[in-house]
């Protein structure tokens, strides 16, 4: 019997002292949660995309001839990119830029075209009808979100100059304004953007202010003085007739000199002879 209370204090015993240093240790400190961090929202679109704009569509393979024309309502901004054969140019242009800053179109759709006074398109020389389409082309990409951060005055493809053919860009809220000095269009939605290339609707043809401006009057011509050979020689002439009309007067004072001589000479002769045959 006492060996097994002794055996049962031993066990007590044993548990005790295997236990005592767990329950001495301090819990450990449960894991702080991390908190993700949100990601950046991307910047949102001044320029609202169309219901049947081709956004980004990669069979359209960066062709605007196609993509106006897909699009609809930009007959005539098609027929003007070929008979200006500004298209070309576009092309090549939107070829030699793929790598760097790309082109930016502002399209105006047929309805701005209306808006135009009666063949104005056709009043314009061919040089005007060419820089007028240019004037719609920015020479590298802006996308939908980024019009705020350009300076004015903007250049476009048919700059010139430093000075020539500029748009203002005015963005604010979810409106980008057009100014040219003539004309003040808005940007009213997105035909189609990529990395590269971007057409916006323009509701209203953007006419530059270049062709407001007054040509440049070409200087009256001047008169070329004679040369002064010609005027010596005129007085040498002058000078060669003089003494020739005086020659000639003397000579015909001569004349009348010698008429009356001879006749004097007449009368003696016939005096001598009637003297004579008196005698």
């Amino acid at each position: 019997m006492k060996k097994q209370i002794i055996f049962y204090f031993d066990l007590v015993l044993l548990v005790f002292i295997f236990s005592t240093p767990t329950l001495a240790q301090s819990p450990a400190a449960a894991p702080k949660p991390v908190r993700a961090t949100p990601a950046p929202a991307p910047a949102k679109p001044l320029v609202p995309s169309l219901p049947q704009s081709p956004f980004s569509d990669s069979s359209s393979n960066q062709d605007i001839i196609k993509i106006l024309r897909k699009a609809k309502s930009f007959n005539t901004l098609i027929r003007l990119l070929k008979t200006t054969q500004i298209i070309n140019q576009v092309n090549a242009q939107l070829v030699t830029t793929k790598s760097g800053g790309g082109l930016t179109f502002l399209a105006p759709d047929d309805g701005a075209f209306s808006q135009l006074k009666a063949g104005y398109f056709n009043s314009l020389d061919d040089r005007q009808q060419k820089a007028l389409i240019q004037f719609h082309v920015l020479p590298f990409y802006v996308s939908s979100s980024n019009f705020d951060s350009l300076s004015n005055p903007v250049m476009t493809l048919a700059s010139d100059s430093p000075n020539g053919y500029q748009l203002n860009v005015t963005a604010y809220g979810n409106s980008v304004n057009i100014s040219t000095g003539v004309v003040n269009a808005t940007l009213t939605g997105i035909v189609y953007t990529d990395k590269t290339l971007a057409i916006y609707h323009v509701d209203k043809v953007l006419l530059p202010l270049d062709f407001s401006k007054p040509k440049p009057t070409a200087p009256a011509p001047t008169l070329a003085n004679e040369p002064k050979a010609d005027k010596d020689n005129s007085s040498a002439e002058d000078d060669d007739e003089g003494k020739t009309n005086r020659a000639t007067s003397g000579s015909n004072a001569i004349k009348l000199i010698s008429i009356p001589g001879t006749i004097l000479e007449s009368l003696g002769l016939a005096l001598v002879a009637a003297v004579t045959i008196s005698i």
